[in-house]
């Protein structure tokens, strides 16, 4: 699978290490940046890696940030990204099956490396429900 993988200076070292997990794992990773802990924009990571996902060039996308809220509602502002912010395992299935979620945000200041391997396997391998009335959701949020 192809995962876009993006940060601000709060979610850059659980980012570093997530991108050489998933690696290990196979999975062809494109890191969109930021490339160390000094300050930037987090909005700017979140627009970024969603667009990348929402036009089609990676499957999946995962945003971090000091706790995950900022990124995600950044991710959230491109039309057609679907951002789930996942703080648990039940969340990150959920966020899956009924949401589609094309994106996954979690907190580099909250968040383990073990949780957040925990949570992205649940998302990664959870598929979308596609009943009638998730269906129609996903597409109501397309529409925002």
């Amino acid at each position: 699978m192809r995962i876009a993988i993006a940060s601000d200076h709060g979610g850059f070292s659980l980012k570093e290490d997530l991108r050489q997990y998933l690696k290990g794992e196979g999975h062809d990773v494109v890191d969109l940046g930021t490339d160390s802990e000094a300050s930037v924009d987090y909005p700017i990571y979140g627009q970024k890696c969603a667009q990348y996902v929402v036009d089609g060039k990676a499957d999946k996308g995962i945003v971090l940030c000091g706790t995950g809220i900022g990124i995600s509602i950044a991710a959230n502002k491109v039309k057609g990204a679907r951002c789930a912010l996942c703080t648990s395992e039940t969340l990150a299935e959920l966020a899956a099956n009924h949401n589609a979620a094309n994106l996954i945000a979690l907190g580099g200041r909250t968040t383990s490396f073990d949780e957040a391997v925990t949570y992205i396997e649940k998302w990664l391998s959870t598929p979308f429900d596609g009943g009638e009335r998730h269906v129609k959701r996903v597409n109501m949020l397309n529409e925002l």
